[in-house]
């Protein structure tokens, strides 16, 4: 693919570059959330010791999981503690080579011939990508390890139809598609969707094989069902075998089982706001409630003006109010609030359950696909009201309309391969869309069950996207250039 075209992948890097450079200039991001990783990193390469500095001590934490912590430490290894320059850099060289996986993938798995192209293309001058590379956050490791997973994972298919399932490289393929979900896990606790989304593919494919048989024909050519069934497990054992020394240290040190790290990263010691979050969630669906609520609890008075009037509404908008008043006086989160925020929640569950359990889920998972993707960037989060100054609003109506540009062709190539009749003629065929589709699914769904909106949690689908979206525009080309793809 880069000895074919190395003048386009060159100057496509160089416009890559120039765009995240752009954002590391301008926009570095450092969060909340990325002080905290700042911290365990430091305190893990200096003290030997993965935990938060609280009150001048250093206690161990099992908070978040160690992955982006790891990669915030080798960097510091290398080029000092506290150099968020250098980790920026890394993480911006980190998702060029993203760029080229999802090429790799948009190559394994659409017909056309300059789908990997364009992929690329669109990889390397997305500005979402190029704007989370500059943030201490936890989101351009996801996606590439993402990327390579999803990219092994078809690699192996390939090479099951291709061969008999006996070569070295056909395992190295399972290798690293069980290795870099291992890493997706240890970056992030939902990476495990991804391995969810991996099996229940191979069970189809599994399945599929199994029905072939039974009627005397095989569905997939190739290697043996029990080689695909080893592959599984191979992928599986890898994915989850570096959470058994991280449960081990947590049991160990912490005293507590727990393999990945708890829902709301609470230390142990500290109160998980469980009903205040599922008070939360049946009224929460757009993510400047996140910002003018969620955020701010504790230590911030709620304002209850800046509520949706669905927040408020009967039953117990009284109760609602008054629980609201009773938080504001002290601003704490305690174990009482917290069990009249549950109650609440109870009551509203109750008399809604069609809107808690699938009209908010639904406006939630819609908000983060849809919004423009301006939370690292100064637009207001109700950019919609046009309030600020118009080179934000018009920043954040162009980053939308990219946005759907990027989601709406992803949208209409998934839609057309999936509704095409067999035997009518289509400029492109999209493979392996069970296992793409799958985990965009998967991933959405769990998504909606969060009480916080943010659209970056849905950047981690973004290799399927774009390969979609590669899909779409690399098949206009195709068309103009040599018709409809024979069957």
């Amino acid at each position: 693919m880069l000895r074919e075209h190395r003048r386009f992948f060159l100057w496509a890097t160089l416009v890559g570059l120039a765009l995240r450079m752009f954002f590391f200039v301008y926009t570095p991001s450092v969060t909340d959330d990325s002080r905290g990783y700042i911290d365990l990193a430091s305190n893990w390469l200096q003290h030997g010791v993965y935990g938060q500095t609280q009150a001048g001590q250093i206690v161990p934490s099992a908070s978040r999981l160690p992955g982006y912590p790891a990669f915030l430490a080798s960097v510091f290894w290398i080029f000092g503690v506290g150099n968020i320059r250098a980790a920026l850099i890394a993480q911006i060289l980190l998702d060029m080579v993203a760029c080229l996986v999802i090429a790799d993938l948009a190559r394994r798995t659409v017909s056309s011939r300059v789908a990997d192209r364009v992929a690329f293309a669109l990889a390397s001058s997305c500005p979402f990508l190029a704007n989370y590379a500059t943030a201490v956050l936890t989101e351009t490791l996801e996606i590439f390890f993402t990327a390579v997973a999803l990219d092994c994972v078809v690699a192996g298919l390939d090479s099951i139809e291709d061969t008999d399932g006996e070569k070295a490289g056909l395992w190295l393929c399972w290798a690293g598609a069980g290795a870099a979900i291992g890493a997706c896990i240890l970056v992030r606790p939902d990476g495990g969707i991804l391995l969810a989304a991996v099996g229940f593919y191979l069970a189809i494919v599994i399945g599929k094989r199994w029905a072939g048989s039974r009627v005397g024909k095989s569905a997939m050519g190739g290697a043996p069902t029990s080689t695909i069934i080893a592959a599984g497990i191979m992928i599986a054992a890898i994915a989850l075998g570096p959470l058994v020394p991280w449960t081990i240290r947590n049991f160990r040190t912490l005293h507590q089982f727990q393999p990945l790290a708890p829902r709301y990263a609470n230390e142990s010691e500290e109160l998980a706001p469980i009903g205040f979050n599922r008070w939360v969630r049946t009224w929460m669906a757009e993510y400047a409630s996140v910002e003018d609520t969620y955020w701010n609890v504790p230590g911030v008075k709620i304002d209850a003006t800046k509520l949706p009037a669905r927040a408020l509404d009967e039953p117990g908008r009284e109760e609602t109010l008054g629980t609201i008043a009773a938080y504001n006086q002290s601003q704490e989160l305690t174990p009482e609030l917290d069990a009249r925020f549950a109650a609440l929640a109870g009551e509203r569950i109750r008399a809604r359950p069609l809107r808690y359990y699938v009209e908010l889920p639904a406006l939630r998972i819609a908000d983060m696909w849809l919004r423009p993707r301006t939370e690292l960037l100064p637009p207001d989060p109700r950019w919609w009201q046009f309030n600020d100054d118009p080179r934000e609003s018009a920043l954040a109506v162009a980053f939308g309309l990219v946005n759907l540009v990027y989601v709406v062709a992803a949208v209409i190539a998934v839609a057309v391969a999936v509704t095409r009749r067999r035997g009518e003629p289509r400029h492109v065929h999209l493979r392996y869309l069970g296992l793409l589709g799958g985990f965009v699914v998967l991933r959405s769904l769990f998504l909606g069950t969060l009480e916080n909106p943010e659209s970056r949690y849905t950047l981690e689908c973004y290799p399927a996207v774009l390969v979609w979206a590669a899909a779409f525009f690399g098949g206009k080309v195709e068309g103009r250039m040599s018709g409809p793809i024979p069957e």
